[in-house]
């Protein structure tokens, strides 16, 4: 059994952590160590596998993907300022983190509630909601800061 199981939304501590009387993820000589730099390192390992398998397993991340590398071509050939530049970037960001925390709530419903349940439904279609607005708004940025580049050629 791993540090904990989850039933009936009750996170149920495995016996020899119960004993103890914590679990592992709130243990103050764990919170309190000082981090070596393989630990740092090891963690950005653990953060660029789940950005691959974000573009292996996800079709929308195919997507996002396109529309990132236009959006930064048509960037780099309009010559945008710094500060157009900003805006952009953060556009793009956005929707990669609604993204991928879209994809990180479904991964964790197969887990947690494997069976339809109307709560889980409702949270992943929040979640999906997230992506869709942070899609429109980074639309509505790329048009807002490229179309006076575009009037002016």
């Amino acid at each position: 059994m791993g540090w904990f199981t989850l039933r009936r939304g009750l996170i149920m501590l495995n016996a020899d952590t119960r004993a103890a009387g914590r679990h592992r993820l709130s243990d103050p000589a764990r919170a309190s160590a000082p981090s070596s730099v393989t630990a740092r390192i090891r963690s950005f390992g653990y953060a660029f596998s789940g950005l691959w398998f974000l573009l292996r397993t996800q079709h929308n991340a195919w997507i996002h993907l396109v529309a990132t590398i236009l959006v930064v071509v048509a960037s780099a050939s309009l010559g945008l300022s710094l500060a157009d530049w900003r805006w952009i970037v953060v556009a793009i960001f956005l929707v990669w983190t609604a993204e991928a925390f879209n994809t990180a709530v479904e991964y964790v419903r197969d887990v947690v509630s494997p069976d339809d349940n109307p709560a889980v439904k409702r949270a992943k279609d929040v979640a999906a909601g997230a992506v869709l607005l942070s899609a429109i708004g980074a639309a509505l940025i790329g048009v807002l800061t490229l179309r006076p580049h575009l009037y002016l050629r």
